[in-house]
């Protein structure tokens, strides 16, 4: 079995220095030196509150292409949104961060598979629901930062629709079409519809 590369990064080097000390004997991981940090898959980051030094420890972190684990101390609603965007796979509580647990949690990660507390799992989803009832669904708007419009849209053109064939399928004018397409290809950086259809098609959205 080919040992999982992991960086540790703590707000403090005692606390940094410990988790290494926690996971270098064991079979299933390889700790780096800081020196080795770039070879990481997964990243454990050890904090006590997500904090906006921490999320921007994690952005930089996820830049680089690794794996995130977060081991922290406290976590609130808000928090935990907050890390999830900032790229983190796998959450462990500090109380519960025994040798054991983080090797679990960081394999699942290199896996890239995520790993959660179940009660912060269902937070989480609570959290998720109430944005898109509150704050996507009255501006039409979906996880994927399409709305309905641009999907119906979408699909028809997949299916092979020109623009005035859309507009009379729809019920829209033709400039509406072009608009619905320019608003998308723009928004999300594709170049044309070709690369918006083959964009939503990966995305599973059509």
């Amino acid at each position: 079995m080919e040992r999982i590369a992991v960086y540790v990064h703590a707000d403090d080097p005692i606390s940094q220095a410990g988790v290494a000390s926690q996971l270098r004997p064991r079979p299933e991981v390889r700790v780096l030196d800081t020196a080795e940090a770039e070879q990481a898959k997964v990243a454990l980051v050890v904090a006590d509150k997500v904090t906006e030094p921490t999320l921007k420890v994690l952005r930089s972190l996820q830049r680089g292409g690794v794996r995130l684990v977060l081991v922290v101390a406290e976590l609130d609603d808000t928090d935990l949104v907050a890390a999830v965007e900032a790229g983190v796979a796998g959450l462990v509580r500090r109380a519960e961060a025994t040798p054991e647990r983080m090797v679990s949690v960081i394999r699942s990660a290199a896996a890239g598979e995520g790993s959660v507390p179940p009660d912060l799992l269902g937070r989480l989803l609570d959290q998720v629901g109430r944005l898109q009832r509150q704050v996507l669904w009255p501006r039409g708007l979906t996880f994927a930062g399409l709305a309905e419009r641009e999907i119906e849209v979408l699909k028809l053109v997949a299916d092979g629709y020109d623009t005035s064939e859309i507009a009379h399928h729809l019920a829209y004018s033709e400039r509406t079409v072009k608009n619905v397409l320019h608003d998308v290809t723009t928004r999300l950086q594709l170049r044309n519809r070709s690369h918006a259809v083959a964009y939503a098609l990966r995305e599973g959205l059509i």
